[in-house]
């Protein structure tokens, strides 16, 4: 096949009024934004939120290779698939991070022809939103330090700053650092860092926000140092919440574009998947559960991270539940979980994932039954995607669709939207619109009365399959000043590896008989949970030995080539 960025530049673009006008968006809801993609106002949000007439779909998977398994591509071929059943669907997503983008991600545009167009615009920039939240972070910062400079009004313990400075690249050589260097003139000096600005807790806010009202009042929220006495400093404290929130004031609209078939996509927030939720926005799914049949949105990594962080914090937040998920998985990703393989990212595939191993596929299936079981447990329908690739056997999906079925899956069926687009997805959605008609109890993992312990304890157990949390004398006096500053009812945001359903990204499969570490709980206030760091999560990537971005250039023509 043909490179992403060259079937995607094959796409016939719609008008962007014609796309609004298929989601049920009015005129004067639409600011155009250039030729291809447009902001979504204020208005369709207030005339969507009062009736939900949509279902609501997630995608999910099993625990990924670090290559992906195709998440993003099935959230935007569902969107295809569905619309050419006659239904009115919109896909939601998050934003990609330049990071990865240059990095060893590469894009998040989903792949072959089912991706957002132009994928370009989707991978670089779109419509500046990470740029605005770079930027009221940044603020937030040099306010910070300002105040330090200028007598400390407030008492801030300069040893207590906890609100460290972003830039949406990643640079291993920026995680510590020292500011104020240089003289009385230049500020107080202390050690600091930076951090991707995904990681940042704006974005995490920006992605939980019902509206631009409810985006003030967590940003002014958020907690970026503490007093000598011990108190929590606020942004509203250094009266810079309002000015935060001007910076952010048009990335609180989603951005509209479309799907390689011409049906809408909405692109809003872009959280990390590790350190935070890894949703998208609880403001773009309301649009679209407000406009449209169906919304099919995207979870971070696995079942364990995104899709239990959707229910119990995006979910709990917004009041949303989900009619379905659908769980993606590859027969490599199933092999690779049998511990026999090795994937690395640059390097060529083991030849043993290439072909026909039943031994391998039925070793690695643990891992795809938890993950069904970690759905089920919310009480979801689930229906299991099998992404098709050239070198799968009917074999290797059938013992694959056998599993699925008696660990509780709805159904279990094979895509080919990579290659087909939607007409190679019609059969999962068509899946996907009986599993919605299932019987359906969702529930949450833990109750907000619970000790914060407990909670994480719950999570421990119940989706990682650990045999109980450790937790360091650090996150014990964490949880302890937490928990006395009120804010022990808030639900918990895990921050572990996605590789693995444990702590460990060598642990592959289903391991059993260990116990998870918690070396650390801090406070986001202002997104509204806390996150307990399992194992090495690091907040800002470093670039590969060899990064996309060497391949990334323009042509003769001014063209974008390379992206990936």
């Amino acid at each position: 096949m043909l490179p992403d960025i060259e079937i995607a530049r094959s796409a016939r673009l719609r008008p962007m009024a014609e796309v609004a006008a298929e989601l049920g968006l009015l005129p004067d809801e639409v600011e155009q934004y250039g030729r291809d993609k447009a902001k979504v106002s204020a208005a369709a949000l207030e005339r969507a939120r009062g009736a939900v007439r949509g279902k609501y779909v997630v995608v999910t998977a099993i625990t990924p290779t670090p290559l992906g398994e195709g998440k993003t591509l099935t959230t935007i071929g569902l969107g295809q698939a569905f619309r050419r059943l006659g239904m009115r669907a919109v896909s939601t997503i998050r934003q990609p991070s330049l990071g990865p983008v240059f990095g060893i991600k590469g894009g998040a545009a989903g792949g072959g022809y089912s991706q957002v167009v132009p994928m370009e615009d989707l991978n670089l920039h779109l419509t500046g939103d990470a740029h605005a939240v770079a930027a009221a972070h940044n603020l937030c910062a040099a306010f910070l330090d300002n105040h330090l400079h200028h007598g400390n009004r407030l008492g801030i313990d300069p040893h207590s700053v906890t609100w460290r400075r972003v830039v949406d690249v990643s640079d291993r050589a920026l995680r510590d650092v020292v500011v104020g260097l240089g003289g009385r003139a230049n500020g107080l000096p202390r050690q600091s860092g930076f951090d991707i600005v995904a990681a940042s807790e704006l974005m995490a806010v920006l992605a939980l926000a019902e509206d631009l009202h409810d985006l003030r009042s967590r940003i002014g929220r958020i907690v970026v140092a503490m007093t000598k006495e011990g108190r929590p400093v606020t942004t509203e404290d250094l009266r810079v919440a309002g000015a935060m929130t001007v910076l952010m004031k048009d990335a609180v609209k989603p951005t509209l574009v479309q799907n390689f078939e011409g049906g809408p996509v909405l692109v809003h927030a872009g959280p990390f998947g590790n350190i935070a939720h890894g949703n998208s926005s609880v403001i773009a799914d309301r649009i679209g559960l407000g406009l449209a049949d169906v919304v099919i949105t995207e979870s971070g990594f696995g079942a364990d991270l995104g899709f239990e962080k959707f229910a119990n914090i995006k979910c709990r937040s917004s009041g949303l539940a989900p009619d379905v998920a659908v769980l993606v998985c590859t027969v490599r990703a199933i092999k690779a979980h049998s511990g026999r393989f090795s994937v690395r990212p640059g390097q060529p595939l083991d030849p043993g994932l290439l072909a026909e191993d039943l031994d391998a596929v039925s070793e690695g299936l643990c891992n795809l039954r938890k993950q069904v079981a970690n759905v089920r447990a919310f009480g979801v329908p689930v229906v299991v995607a099998i992404n098709r690739f050239p070198t799968d056997t009917e074999a290797e999906h059938a013992l694959i669709r056998e599993a699925a079925l008696k660990a509780g899956a709805c159904d279990a069926v094979v895509h080919t939207m990579h290659t087909d687009g939607g007409a190679g997805g019609t059969d999962l959605a068509e899946a996907v619109s009986r599993a919605w008609n299932c019987e359906r109890r969702f529930e949450l993992t833990y109750d907000d009365s619970l000790p914060l312990r407990e909670k994480i304890a719950l999570v421990a157990s119940r989706i990682y399959n650990a045999d109980g949390v450790d937790f360091s004398p650090v996150a014990d006096r964490a949880l302890a000043a937490y928990s006395g500053m009120g804010y022990a009812r808030l639900p918990v945001c895990m921050a572990k590896t996605h590789l693995s359903l444990t702590h460990d990204p060598q642990a592959k499969g289903c391991p059993s008989g260990w116990r998870l570490p918690v070396r650390d709980v801090r406070l986001s206030a202002g997104a509204g949970y806390l996150y307990a760091l399992c194992g090495d999560i690091m907040t800002m990537p470093g670039l590969p030995s060899r990064p996309a971005g060497e391949h990334i250039d323009l042509d003769a023509d001014g063209n974008v080539v390379g992206l990936s």
